[in-house]
């Protein structure tokens, strides 16, 4: 497979995006600069996720209201970077971006609300909280990591495949260690667990792909 030419766009736009971005790491270390640690080291740190479960904090709360628009904002910086170097029709301009970004932001608030809605209805909150409660933590994980990695292919000659590379990787460990820290709960449903990945993981991903091309 031949390397993917790295994009030559004007990328004013996006070096404001991660100023933005920026800013929001200092508003979050002013917030709680020891949660802010803690999310950044997540995947290593199973005993942070715990303590989160157990002091029950609200994901409406100022600060994971701010961490909630870095991750979607730079995963929708990857996701437009990827989109704009696979088509060819598709427009590279802000625009564009806001459309990713939009579309980024509503699969995760309508997956969240979905899962929250279920655990309540099905009374199966405090079973599975650990898990929802992790699966968000170690996206805001790696949601750090792949920051300072775009930044690096941003602002370098580095090909953009690494970016790609990079990312999958992330988030197939960040699948990886949340199987692993919660292999208890899933193999005992491996059924539903299964259901589970297919209806509000896979599934929505290829609609919301669709729609955005």
């Amino acid at each position: 497979m031949q390397a993917l030419e790295k994009n030559l766009m004007d990328s004013s736009w996006i070096t404001i995006i991660l100023v933005f971005l920026l800013a929001l790491i200092v508003v979050l270390k002013m917030l709680d600069s020891e949660k802010l640690k803690g999310y950044f080291l997540a995947l290593l740190n199973k005993g942070f996720v715990e303590t989160e479960v157990e002091e029950n904090v609200s994901f409406l709360n100022t600060f994971h209201v701010v961490l909630f628009i870095f991750s979607t904002t730079i995963i929708s910086l990857i996701t437009y970077t990827f989109i704009i170097e696979s088509v060819a029709e598709f427009d590279v301009d802000f625009l564009s971006f806001l459309l990713v970004f939009t579309t980024v932001t509503s699969y995760f608030l309508l997956k969240w609300t979905l899962e929250t809605a279920i655990s309540r209805l099905f009374l199966i909150k405090n079973s599975v909280k650990f898990y929802l409660v992790s699966k968000f933590s170690y996206l805001y994980c790696i949601s750090f990591l792949l920051f300072i990695v775009f930044i690096i292919i941003q602002y370098s000659s580095l090909n953009n495949n690494i970016l790609f590379y990079t990312a999958a990787f992330l988030f197939l460990l960040r699948f990886v260690f949340h199987v692993s820290n919660n292999k208890n709960l899933i193999f005992s449903k491996l059924f539903y667990f299964i259901l589970y990945i297919c209806a509000f993981e896979i599934a929505p991903l290829f609609i919301l792909f669709k729609l955005m091309l």
